[in-house]
């Protein structure tokens, strides 16, 4: 069981104690809690084969597009500590990305953006652009891996923000 002290991003960046009803519920499902953490460690990690500064900015690309704040701030500060140009993490923020010259990193953008807003368009057209831009099959699967765990963290989060919000009404 893992102790109420361990860092859990979702708890941090909502600001979840242990006395709201909102931190109670995620305790429920602690199993859930704690792979949802390990989740996110395991796609940031240094060790897998799709650039790490091209992660934190589909991360960021991500939640900005569906405006979720706490996460973008987030991945934000994430992008520039791992030493992204502070140009390029703006131009992601502000949904610029067809400025961005690196055709794997733009691919990659815009094929998040398809399966952020319209996942019907994430189809084998899009996963070819992909692969002509130059990403490795293993990179692709890391890639639709990870827009898939951020769709999941985009709307837990806003779920979890509703609960606060009926919390602090009542």
């Amino acid at each position: 069981m893992q102790s109420a002290e361990a860092f859990d991003l979702i708890d941090t960046l909502l600001n979840l104690k242990p006395d709201s009803k909102t931190w109670q519920a995620r305790q429920f499902r602690e199993k859930v809690k704690n792979g949802t953490q390990a989740s996110y460690a395991a796609l940031f990690s240094p060790g897998l084969s799709l650039a790490l500064q091209d992660r934190w900015l589909v991360a960021l690309y991500a939640s900005s597009l569906m405006n979720a704040h706490e996460l973008t701030a987030h991945y934000t500060e994430q992008a520039l500590q791992a030493g992204i140009d502070e140009k390029l993490v703006q131009m992601v923020a502000e949904d610029h990305v067809e400025d961005i010259g690196k055709s794997e990193l733009n691919s990659a953008l815009q094929f998040t953006k398809k399966l952020i807003l319209d996942p019907i368009e994430g189809n084998e057209e899009a996963l070819l652009t992909l692969k002509k831009s130059g990403m490795s099959t293993q990179d692709v699967v890391v890639l639709g891996q990870l827009i898939g765990f951020l769709a999941y963290q985009i709307r837990l989060v806003a779920g979890l923000k509703a609960m606060q919000k009926l919390e602090q009404a009542a």
